[in-house]
């Protein structure tokens, strides 16, 4: 998604802006009331504070307040300190349990609570009564932009937070200045999330204006925020000065561009940094170059995603002979990086050094999969635990490479062939090297092209039990596969029975006849004790088939999802390939 499309998702109607004024003005009592969905507070170990108790330290307060009263005072001052502490947090119980949660001493957790202006004004009164809380999130409120500073007023009481999140928030210039000021007092932060606030771009400079040189902050998530060149100068400005940064998170900001060359040099001053993420950045070879620069200083980098950058293509001829310096790289994402030939040989140059490697995404690189059979043989295979290679156009040469490296790939967890044609009808040399101590949990065939042989030999590698750590299996899109290889892949889907999610449904075109391995699928269903999403779209369901379906979803009061045939009329999404 551009980001023209990003910032279409923030925009509202005139109704909307009248209703949210509206809305704005009524706590959320007023509006309605709304039962628990989730659990969102942490347990804690004493029994009072799991029944909505009075924290530790308040509770300290009031105990031993008589006892240490000075001789003389008759204990007058303390029973103030007393009452009012009770009372405190007496409403901080009423205010957490009317919004559907439980109240606990070291984690806030108000997100998707719908929450007004009103509400963020009674919050901040309660701040005084939460020194103890740790954690604070109040993501997806997006009615409480533009009235922050109520709160951050008092976040000063909150003297140990250490997690604060405001992520889709709709937050506004005015929010980010205040919150700026308030994190002079909060000395403690550890990880700041702003992420989904598409309005706060041009104006980091308020956030980070009043950030000391000694912070603390190790986690920086600004995901989708609207970043612009000018915040990538500011943002680089204030590395100077975040020694402590572990991950920095500035994803999906397309209008970053060109400001990427000010804020890269700068990462050589955040030595510690393990996870760095610009996905969708708007990155081009010559940016991309600056940024290899600095691997030299990130010697630390466990997880690098460069995914989602078409403008890159031809940009790994350059980054590449840098990667090496990246000695304890775990994960590399380039999905979706419009990659060439050129670049893929650069990489096949510098694999052999990146020992560490454990998870590799190339999906989504049409010119890749032609070469893809060198740069296998270069992997560090018995590290490897997740290899993406959907929709990359695989050769025969590159699928046959791949056959052979299963032989050693003893710690693969998670394998996506999507979308590459030259599966279908070869799956079976796919899956002979699995062995019963196998520790595939997620395999993605989606659009592969698959053959009724190529569901035997899945249902032959089922019945030999290879599979029985498998969590995720995607057969959707395989249109080919006759009633009867679908019939004894379910009679033999018992030998997977760690699987939590299966889709087989066909394409948004395609209308199946009512399924006559529904049977076979209700009779294993009770050897499947961690299914939870069964989806089969597009394949038509009669009444008898819907009741059946009804009886599973139901079976053993487990609750399985399933997808089924939509109603007429309804519209379907397709696929992105």
């Amino acid at each position: 998604m551009d980001s023209s499309d990003s910032l279409k998702t923030h925009k509202r109607s005139p109704f909307d802006l009248i209703m949210n004024q509206i809305r704005r003005k009524k706590s959320f009592t007023e509006r309605r009331q709304r039962p628990a969905v989730a659990r969102f507070f942490r347990p804690v170990e004493n029994d009072e504070r799991k029944e909505g108790g009075i924290p530790e330290d308040v509770e300290g307060v009031c105990r031993g307040g008589k006892e240490n009263a000075e001789p003389g005072t008759g204990g007058a001052d303390t029973d103030n300190v007393d009452m009012y502490s009770v009372v405190g947090w007496g409403r901080v119980k009423q205010f957490t349990q009317k919004l559907g949660r439980k109240p606990d001493g070291q984690s806030l957790s108000l997100s998707h609570c719908d929450l007004t202006a009103t509400d963020v004004v009674e919050l901040a009164t309660l701040m005084p009564f939460l020194t103890t809380v740790e954690e604070m999130d109040l993501s997806w409120n997006d009615l409480i932009g533009g009235s922050l500073k109520a709160l951050t007023f008092h976040l000063q009481h909150v003297c140990k937070l250490r997690v604060l999140r405001l992520s889709g928030c709709r937050l506004t210039a005015q929010d980010l200045e205040a919150l700026g000021e308030a994190l002079q007092e909060l000395f403690l932060l550890e990880v700041l999330d702003l992420s989904w606030n598409a309005s706060i771009g041009g104006c980091l400079q308020h956030l980070f204006g009043h950030l000391q040189y000694s912070n603390r902050v190790k986690e920086l998530h600004l995901m989708d925020c609207g970043l612009t060149a000018a915040d990538a100068k500011v943002l680089g400005m204030a590395l100077c000065g975040m020694h402590s940064l572990e991950v920095l998170d500035v994803s999906t900001n397309r209008l970053l561009g060109e400001g990427l060359t000010e804020l890269t040099p700068q990462l050589k001053n955040v030595r510690g940094l393990r996870v760095l993420r610009l996905q969708a950045c708007g990155l081009t070879p010559e940016s991309l170059d600056v940024l290899s620069q600095a691997f030299q200083f990130l010697s630390t980098l466990e997880e690098l995603d460069l995914s989602s950058n078409k403008g890159a293509s031809r940009g790994l001829v350059q980054v590449a002979p840098h990667l090496g310096a990246l000695m304890n790289l775990h994960s590399l994402d380039l999905h979706m990086c419009c990659l060439t030939e050129e670049d893929m040989h650069a990489l096949n140059q510098v694999l052999p050094s990146l020992r560490n490697l454990t998870a590799l995404d190339l999906s989504c690189n049409k010119e890749t999969g032609g070469v893809c059979h060198s740069f296998i043989r270069s992997l560090p295979l018995a590290r490897m635990k997740r290899l993406h290679l959907s929709n990359c156009c695989l050769s025969q040469d590159s699928y046959e490479a791949l056959v052979v490296a299963m032989q050693q790939l003893p710690l693969l967890e998670g394998l996506s062939l999507s979308w590459n044609k030259c599966v279908g009808g070869n799956l079976g040399p796919l899956l002979e090297p699995l062995m019963v101590h196998t520790t595939l949990r997620e395999m993605r065939l989606s659009s592969c092209g698959l053959t009724t042989d190529d569901l035997l030999h899945l249902a032959s590698a089922s019945k030999r039990g290879v599979l029985a750590r498998m969590q995720q299996l995607d057969l959707s899109y395989n249109d080919g596969v006759a009633e009867g290889g679908w019939t004894s892949f379910f009679q033999e889907l018992g030998g997977l029975v760690a699987l939590v999610e299966l889709d087989v449904s066909l394409r948004p075109s395609a209308r199946g006849n009512p399924p006559t391995w529904l049977p076979a699928l209700l009779a294993v269903a009770p050897h499947l004790p961690a299914l939870r999403l069964l989806a089969m779209n597009r394949w038509v369901l009669g009444p008898r088939d819907r009741q059946a379906l009804d009886t599973l979803s139901e079976h053993g009061g487990k609750g399985v999802c399933v997808e089924g045939d939509p109603p007429k009329g309804a519209a379907t999404d397709e696929r992105n390939s």
